[in-house]
């Protein structure tokens, strides 16, 4: 049984049908990415998986049970967290009160030991735990983003344009974060625009078209599909 199953999702912002009956699965374990263009619908389908917006129609399951009609905060507790785009920290606290927020749903003993790992997964933050994090760059700032939404610990994983804006090296250090992070026990699901590193981390993915998945295959595949190459990886 996958992890993750969406089934026939209808998203709607107002009367705009953004999201055309978007079906897909996650298995545990597994690195998926959904890659398209912008306004594909990729952080719409994002955004209704994690709660913050509701489908009009169709199913969202987590380990079997229904979630579609669950809030975001609720599905932290359950083991579901975002990392969203745009990082999205809280600029006016330091990095590590960032991280300690990202611990907010849990209660037990571990969350200092969760800390030392976020330090060790990124050994710039722990150079920059007093410092407030709207000062950090963007690039740090990426790195307090994964790193407090692995404070909650979640069995599943959103990531939302991780590598946006970021200069070139930096990109390579965050695909190398994410495939260690999935090689320590959890599940991802990756929205990228640069599809060609989103593809090489994955296991599988899904290509969006306006609203709707037009291509599902292995990463492998979907590198060698000749409409892929030719729109979303720039080879003719």
């Amino acid at each position: 049984m996958a992890m993750l199953e969406v089934n026939d999702i209808h998203t709607y912002y107002g009367n705009i049908h953004a999201l055309k009956g978007i079906s897909l699965e996650v298995n545990e374990g597994e690195v998926v990415t959904l890659i398209g263009a912008n306004g594909a619908g990729k952080t719409t389908t994002l955004r209704t998986i994690s709660g913050l917006l509701a489908p009009r129609t169709g199913t969202i399951t987590l380990n079997g049970e229904d979630i579609s009609g669950k809030s975001a905060h609720e599905l932290v507790y359950m083991g579901v967290a975002m990392v969203p785009e745009g990082r999205g920290v809280f600029s006016k606290l330091t990095v590590l009160e960032n991280l300690e927020m990202g611990a907010y749903s849990r209660e037990d003993d571990g969350i200092r030991d969760d800390i030392d790992y976020a330090y060790e997964l990124f050994p710039r933050l722990k150079e920059r735990r007093k410092q407030v994090a709207g000062t950090l760059s963007g690039g740090e700032q990426q790195m307090l983003a994964t790193a407090r939404a692995l404070m909650a610990r979640p069995k599943l994983l959103l990531m939302d344009e991780p590598s946006m804006g970021l200069a070139p090296i930096l990109v390579e250090g965050i695909f190398e974060t994410i495939t260690n992070i999935n090689k320590e026990g959890t599940t991802i699901l990756l929205v990228e625009q640069n599809a060609l590193m989103a593809l090489s981390v994955a296991s599988r993915g899904y290509v969006l078209q306006t609203g709707e998945i037009v291509l599902s295959d292995t990463a492998k595949n979907l590198e060698k599909n000749p409409t892929v190459q030719k729109a979303y990886l720039g080879i003719d």
